[in-house]
């Protein structure tokens, strides 16, 4: 990282994105954050606002886009709709912000002359390749409008990189937890639905029998790896899975939570999803030699600082 280098964060008010915003700052770097708060919070990034410039405007706007790429070094492009589910229900929001608003953004990249664009690409664009690990060179099976925006921006990227010299790294997140992720939203992540569906003493919802897997992904591992990813020269043009190469099904998941938290509530288990894969686990192999990552944080630990997040702020 550089002293004198400007970050710019998209969607930096969101859960992912505010986290990197925070490492960023922490670190004493310049950041710059462009959030339209569709699903951002302002008080995400309360406790640092004062550290960073916020431009409150949206991905699709090519205007708002200029005055946020000028002079910057770097891009962590966390902006999105991001849930399969929703694209399920409004695909063509899905297609404006999550394809049309990362091509918006990598031509404004290119234009104003930015270095890299760490772009945060989704494992759902796998879809149902088996159920044993996922490989970054298998060949993408997208199920859901979701999956196949956040695939075609992985496309755009390479392409960006080949055609036009701007350096791009795709992040294939599996699924990411942790504080600030919003348990109000019907198409939440998971485990803080499950969280905070326990603290208040109610009964947890399970779509499915509950034995799909997920690789759990603490968030301060997704950052670790942005970080490494906005400096590794042997990443550029990369497509990289993001996990923590561990198999937990929803049940076991929850039987964990009730651990920690204290509770013995039965779910309700309803019919399964339109969009949801079955099983998701990384192979974190092209992580580890391209960026040096090792997970910092397992899902016990991730999980018990999770649920103390909850108890202190929702």
């Amino acid at each position: 990282m550089g002293k004198n280098r400007l970050y710019l964060v998209t969607g930096g008010a969101g859960f992912i994105g505010s986290h990197i915003v925070e490492t960023l700052v922490n670190r004493g770097e310049k950041v710059r954050v462009l959030d339209n708060l569709m699903t951002g919070k302002h008080e995400n990034i309360a406790n640092f606002e004062d550290r960073i410039e916020f431009i409150l405007g949206d991905i699709r706007d090519f205007k708002a886009l200029g005055k946020a790429v000028d002079g910057v070094d770097t891009i962590f492009h966390e902006a999105a709709i991001p849930s399969v589910p929703r694209s399920v229900e409004e695909p063509q929001l899905n297609h404006d912000s999550n394809v049309n608003g990362t091509f918006n953004l990598l031509l404004a990249a290119r234009d104003a002359g930015v270095r890299r664009v760490v772009y945060a690409a989704s494992s759902s664009a796998y879809g149902e390749i088996g159920t044993g690990e996922k490989k970054e060179d298998q060949l993408p099976s997208p199920l859901s409008p979701y999956a196949v925006a956040k695939l075609v921006g992985e496309y755009y990227c390479q392409v960006f990189t080949r055609v036009y010299g701007l350096e791009t790294v795709s992040l294939r997140y599996f699924n990411v937890f942790g504080p600030r992720q919003d348990p109000s939203s019907p198409y939440s992540g998971v485990i803080s639905k499950f969280v905070t569906t326990l603290l208040n003493g109610d009964r947890p919802m399970i779509f499915g029998d509950g034995e799909q897997s997920r690789d759990f992904t603490y968030v301060a591992n997704v950052v670790d790896a942005n970080i490494r990813a906005a400096e590794s020269a042997d990443a550029v043009g990369e497509v990289i899975n993001l996990g923590v190469n561990q198999r937990t099904t929803l049940n076991q998941l929850l039987s964990e939570l009730q651990k920690i938290i204290g509770t013995n509530i039965t779910p309700q288990y309803e019919p399964p999803r339109a969009g949801d894969i079955r099983h998701s686990l990384a192979d974190i192999s092209r992580a580890e030699k391209l960026l040096g990552f090792k997970p910092l944080i397992g899902l016990e630990e991730g999980l018990k600082a999770t649920v103390d997040w909850y108890r202190r702020n929702v």
